[in-house]
């Protein structure tokens, strides 16, 4: 395999960018010409002596905004460990400089639309998760790696990549087409990775999780759900948990994603929207596609769907349930698991019946393994494919539960836990374990959802506690919030970032101003003097009861209907995405 470059040290005069790589023995040079754009390879001599420099860690690539092209670079990084011997790297800070050395021909309306697109990027790169290494395929499961061509081992990472998980893809699209550049610039994945040494019986392993979201249908919590055209689920995500002891290694693999087919669940100021099921497109096409790419990638699929069979959600799970029967495929076994009702009242021993129910196909999927020689002694021949509604919660939970089964198998087969262990009677690396799944929770939720998890005290402590359910209050009243006032603004941000929305120089008109009508700004001002005033009312008593129950009356009833009107008008209220019209289910 080609690997990149690891360090490198920019140098900038006003005509040029050099991308100077610092590894040992390297002359080379990236030579980016800031008026043409133009990218070549030179050498070090060719840089300078008034070039202003400074180290950086790698290139994300480059991003044409209305001020024109920025080179977006990693200014600060952190090891994350050593995964099978190569350094995983997670990218901490980042910097945006314009090739144009001024913005001064731009209006003031182009300058502020410019400000708003540099904040909307900056917004996603410091969206925390964005991992990276210089020398290993972040991108693949181990079991993909093992099972490719001597031509494919031979690529460059850029070109090897699952472009599923490369989030810079959109930046690098200059990078792709010069592959002599490819030594620059690497794939950055986003999600989650911890690697950990620990130790079982005296014997030390190296144990990590790695999840990586997928860049396709990428968004936030309400404004993106079920599917798109290609099949392509929201909030997908594949997790691998990797094993190595003694040079022998081992993993398993599942994915989390929306329910594969047309919904929508616009925010409209109530807690919960209820969810809306397309009523004008053909569902089976879109569900098909998606499934077909996943037996293709996966093998055999359990469908593990964990929201509630009553209420609004119910609606979702009878057509799931229907739409795998019509599909008659005999790949995919659909399992629903009322997760609430099951453990509602701190219930969580419940869980053990989805355990035993899949036990069996969690035994015949089996796990990937390879020996200290290197030879492989077994395939995963399926996944499980969990879901709640936001596949966050819920799903994380039953994730790192499956996940135990097997890692106990793997490491027995290892010969670190003997036959008769259980991992629970680990302490120090049950404690290491269930950290780690709550981590990834807390990482996966914060980057759709805009805060932690959920449930991940009972991940953390495998029992529910009365501060873990006041956590979750509290992180339920901020992601109401956020998803309701500010997501729009994150979706936008996501969308621009990987390419989804282009910003056009020559043809540009701004698409940002958000133009509100008066009861924007009416409604909530009457709202709010009409509850202070019932309050006060309440608080200074008129001369008689009837009085102050008159006033009382009146202002709160004012107070109730502009509250009324405000939720019924709630879509007006909620910041929408603005640089791409999504789409509308009846």
């Amino acid at each position: 395999m080609a690997s990149t470059y690891d360090s490198f040290n920019l140098r900038t005069t006003p005509e040029k960018f050099y991308i100077e790589a610092c590894d040992d023995g390297s002359v080379d040079v990236l030579t980016i010409d800031r008026v043409s754009a133009e990218m070549t390879v030179s050498v070090r001599r060719d840089i300078p002596a008034t070039a202003k420099t400074r180290p950086i860690c790698g290139l994300m690539g480059t991003i044409r905004l209305v001020a024109g092209v920025y080179l977006v670079v990693i200014t600060k990084k952190k090891k994350v460990g050593d995964l099978l011997g190569h350094a995983v790297w997670k990218a901490l800070d980042f910097d945006m400089i314009s090739y144009k050395k001024t913005i001064l021909h731009l209006t003031d309306n182009q300058m502020q639309d410019n400000k708003t697109f540099l904040s909307m990027i900056n917004n996603v790169l410091h969206t925390d998760g964005f991992y990276f290494a210089t020398d290993y395929d972040l991108t693949h499961t181990l079991q993909r790696l093992a099972n490719t061509s001597p031509e494919f081992q031979e690529m460059s990472l850029l070109e090897r990549a699952d472009q599923r998980f490369v989030w810079n893809g959109h930046l690098l699209r200059e990078f792709i087409a010069q592959p002599e550049l490819h030594k620059f610039v690497y794939p950055v994945v986003h999600g989650f990775i911890i690697i950990k040494s620990s130790c079982i019986n005296g014997k030390v392993f190296d144990w990590s999780i790695i999840s990586r979201r997928s860049c396709f249908r990428a968004g936030v919590r309400y404004h993106v759900r079920g599917i798109d055209s290609e099949g392509h689920a929201a909030n997908y995500v594949e997790t691998e948990q990797v094993v190595q002891y003694n040079s022998a290694k081992a993993s398993f693999v599942q994915t989390r994603g929306s329910i594969p087919f047309y919904w929508s669940q616009r925010p409209n100021l109530k807690y919960k929207p209820k969810p809306q099921i397309s009523k004008t497109v053909n569902h089976l096409d879109g569900f098909q596609r998606h499934f077909d790419s996943q037996i293709i990638l996966y093998g055999r699929q359990v469908i593990l769907n964990l929201i509630n069979q009553t209420g609004s959600e119910k609606p979702l799970e009878l057509a799931f349930d229907k739409m795998v029967a019509s599909l008659g495929n005999g790949m995919i076994k659909y399992i629903a698991f009322d997760f609430h009702k099951e453990c509602s009242r701190m219930r969580w021993h419940r869980l053990q019946i989805l355990l035993d129910m899949v036990a069996e196909m969690q035994d015949e999927f089996g796990y990937f393994l390879v020996d200290a020689d290197g030879k492989v002694l077994s395939n995963q021949e399926g996944t499980f494919r969990s879901n709640c509604m936001d596949c966050l919660d819920r799903t994380n939970v039953i994730q790192s539960l499956l996940a135990r089964c097997t890692l106990k198998s793997q490491l027995q087969k290892m010969g670190v836990l003997h036959m008769s262990q259980q991992i629970e009677e680990q302490a120090d690396f049950e404690k290491m374990y269930k950290n780690a799944w709550a981590d990834n929770a807390d990482a996966c939720a914060k980057q759709y959802a805009g805060t932690g998890a959920l449930k991940t005290d009972f991940t953390r402590t495998g029992k529910r506690t009365q501060w873990g359910l006041l956590m979750d209050g509290w992180n339920s009243i901020i992601r109401y919030y956020k998803n309701n006032f500010s997501d729009g603004f994150r979706q936008d941000s996501i969308d621009l970032f990987l390419g989804n929305y282009a910003v056009d120089e020559a043809d540009w008109t701004t698409p940002l101003p958000d133009l509100k009508d008066l009861k924007f700004l009416t409604l909530p001002i009457i709202m709010v003097v009409a509850f202070s005033m019932c309050i006060i009312c309440l608080l200074m008593a008129g001369d008689t009861w009837t009085e102050t129950l008159a006033y009382v009356l009146f202002w709160g009833i004012a107070s109730v209907v502009t509250g009324g009107l405000i939720l019924f008008n709630g879509r007006d209220f909620i910041d929408a995405p603005k640089l791409i019209q999504k789409e509308k289910l009846d």
